[in-house]
């Protein structure tokens, strides 16, 4: 009996999990028009300084503050969704779910320069090594600014 009822209960544990609700931030992205990251950045200075909602899967998440997670795209491009600290805490566990994020999307061409800063910062945020002087081509950094994000 006491085997049957344990069974039961695992059962239930297993089913429930399977259903985890979606995590919303500020109500919850908007899904009524909603477009994959590649399809985003293939028409980016289209879509630059717009209000849209993108889908993507998560690859990383800021471990200080959560302030921030990268969407993957193809050919190593991705989209990083940022908030100001304190505004949305994206949990380390959105790490490898779906998000849906509704907001401003942004485009910036950066200098070799400034490159090297960014990615030097990015590497530090992480605990990344990164040496600047790899970097022979300037980089382009796509942000989108949400203002309601939903992971799945």
């Amino acid at each position: 009996m006491l085997i049957r009822t344990m069974l039961g209960l695992l059962a239930m544990v297993c089913a429930a999990s399977a259903h985890a609700q979606p995590m919303e931030f500020a109500g919850g992205a908007d899904k009524t028009n909603v477009i994959d990251a590649p399809t985003l950045l293939a028409k980016a200075s289209q879509y630059h300084q717009t209000q849209v909602t993108v889908k993507g899967l998560v690859t990383k998440v800021c471990k200080n503050r959560g302030c921030w997670m990268t969407l993957e795209v193809e050919k190593g491009e991705q989209i990083t969704v940022k908030v100001r600290d304190g505004d949305m805490v994206f949990p380390m566990s959105a790490v490898g779910k779906t998000a849906l994020a509704t907001g401003k999307f942004e485009v910036f061409e950066l200098s070799i320069e400034k490159s090297r800063r960014y990615l030097a910062h990015k590497a530090e945020e992480n605990g990344e090594a990164f040496d600047p002087q790899t970097l022979k081509n300037p980089i382009t950094v796509y942000r989108l600014k949400p203002s309601a994000v939903t992971i799945l």
